[in-house]
């Protein structure tokens, strides 16, 4: 009798609806559940991150090499321009002069000069030089009586004198100014006060 009660009895899972049973194996019952847990924030994907820097970091670098080979390119064309222009600073006077030169020469081939000829010639050669001269902006310094000064003027002495102290009283060699340089300093004598 015993054995008929236990027979009789259902098992815990044969107790449940069949319904019940179903339920809990469905994919519904599935697909609710995520929905029930608060949803996380995920972290991104670091090898993506990685690939993304790497590949911004290779056109970042790409792009400094070419500026750099660029700035190189253009320092170098400078190098040779500034290499040009010192080798071939002197080309524009040196074709200015040589119509002096070639006066100077028919000057001296001439058997037959006079005084007044070879004066004439000298005087055209001297005319081609101050064109030459002026073309190259260079200008000649020829202070008499004009106060000294000392960064175009080279005092070689003083004298006494009656014009106004520190003016120049006599050139002894013109200087000469090439853009605002100075070449060639003008030798000069300039005057200092009587009894000094």
């Amino acid at each position: 009798m015993q054995q008929e009660k236990s027979e009789a009895q259902p098992l815990p899972t044969e107790a449940l609806p069949a319904e019940q049973l179903e339920a809990e194996a469905s994919p519904e019952v599935v697909e609710q559940a995520p929905e029930a847990i608060p949803e996380v924030d995920t972290m991104p994907d670091l090898g993506e991150a990685l690939r993304a820097a790497e590949l911004k970091a290779e056109e970042h670098h790409d792009a400094w090499l070419r500026a750099k080979a660029e700035t190189e390119n253009v320092r170098r064309r400078a190098a040779e321009d500034v290499a040009k222009a010192h080798k071939y600073a002197g080309e524009k006077f040196a074709q200015a002069m040589l119509p002096v030169k070639d006066s100077l020469e028919a000057a001296l081939a001439t058997d037959n000069a006079t005084l007044e000829s070879l004066r004439e010639g000298v005087e055209l050669t001297l005319r081609q030089l101050e064109s030459a001269f002026s073309g190259a902006q260079i200008r000649e310094e020829n202070p008499l009586n004009a106060r000294f000064d000392p960064n175009v003027h080279q005092a070689i002495s003083a004298i006494e004198a009656d014009a106004e102290p520190n003016t120049v009283i006599n050139v002894l060699q013109k200087g000469y100014v090439m853009s605002e340089r100075v070449i060639r300093p003008a030798l000069v004598v300039v005057s200092k006060a009587k009894g000094a």
